[in-house]
């Protein structure tokens, strides 16, 4: 039986790489950290691992001792106060575990980092999809942690690597993409400014299926976008979900000063809180971005990839589940 570590697997998507891990019969070592919430894993069958980045010859150690096949790394931070610390998660602790494993006395197969189409960045046109090879561009200190850290990892000679780029995801356990669904199951259904958007998507369970068959492909040394590979507008999303709600919304729109100074506001509310506020000005550069549309032309063609969920689809089942657990009514 092969052996997969995937680490952030407390987190929402690394939950699904887990299940997936599971279900396509490896032995998953599920890497947390220190004062994680593992209610969830502790259901499933699996190794959980406290993780030290810092100390690659111990990472090494661990590699070596269980034999790890494959490793999958999701975790990261999304929003900190510490902005130095986007760089030391994000790519510094990256590239130690990928040092870790160019490293091991045995023959491993494959590492999987779980990028972010944030660091590419949007487009400022609407002709335009973004490539695998687009020109990097990110808007926030996120997208540019997660450059660096692909840039790091192209470095490391002798890792197999594939890197992956997600585009916006949601699905069961998703939280920020949550609010809105929130707010709409309220009948309010708020839209910030009025410039048209091209905005893209993936089904949380298309990511984790395509990561999990990354890991067993042939293919090394690429970068792949992934959506479910429809260009939407912003009403197309709404309308999506009043669809799944099946309820009727009143729509307005928000001026983006207005916001932005809400913003502003709420990280000041914030200053003396380890929290970071949902809605935040690094966020509203991704929130008012006028293009996140994305090409998956190359990873269908490579890795076969064929989402298996369009919005309604997935957004239906989504919705289903936040009933089920009573985070909506």
């Amino acid at each position: 039986m092969k052996k997969v570590l995937i680490t952030g697997a407390s987190g929402f998507i690394g939950n699904h790489l887990v299940q997936t891990a599971l279900d396509e019969g490896l032995l998953v070592y599920a890497g947390v950290r220190q004062g994680s919430d593992v209610s969830l894993l502790n259901k499933l069958k699996v190794n959980l691992v406290y993780i030290d980045y810092t100390d690659v010859n111990l990472m090494v150690n661990f590699l070596e001792k269980e034999h790890c096949h494959y490793i999958v790394h999701a975790a990261g931070v999304t929003k900190t106060k510490d902005v130095a610390q986007y760089d030391t998660i994000n790519a510094t602790y990256t590239k130690n575990l990928a040092l870790a494993a160019s490293m091991v006395n045995y023959v491993f197969e494959k590492f999987v980092f779980i990028s972010s189409l944030a660091s590419l960045g949007p487009l400022s046109n609407f002709t335009e999809l973004l490539q695998d090879h687009s020109p990097p561009f990110p808007v926030t200190k996120y997208g540019n942690s997660k450059l660096l850290a692909e840039i790091l990892l192209k470095q490391i000679t002798n890792l197999p690597l594939i890197i992956l780029r997600p585009t916006a995801v949601y699905g069961p356990g998703e939280k920020d993409i949550f609010i809105l669904i929130k707010t709409m199951n309220k009948g309010l259904e708020p839209h910030i400014g009025r410039t048209a958007q091209q905005l893209s998507f993936v089904y949380v369970k298309d990511l984790a299926k395509i990561t999990i068959s990354a890991l067993k492909s042939n293919v090394s040394g690429k970068s792949y976008n992934i959506s479910d590979g429809k260009v939407n507008s912003r009403y197309d999303f709404t309308n999506s979900i009043k669809r799944a709600l099946q309820k009727n919304t009143i729509r307005f729109h928000i001026p983006v000063a207005l916001v932005n100074s809400a913003a502003m506001m709420l990280e000041w509310l914030y200053r003396n809180s380890k929290k970071t506020p949902v809605l935040n000005s690094e966020k509203m550069k991704e929130l008012t971005a006028l293009n996140w549309g994305c090409s998956i032309q190359h990873i269908q063609a490579d890795l076969g990839f064929k989402p298996n969920y369009q919005l309604d689809q997935g957004l239906k089942e989504t919705i289903n589940w936040y009933k089920q657990h009573n985070w909506i009514k």
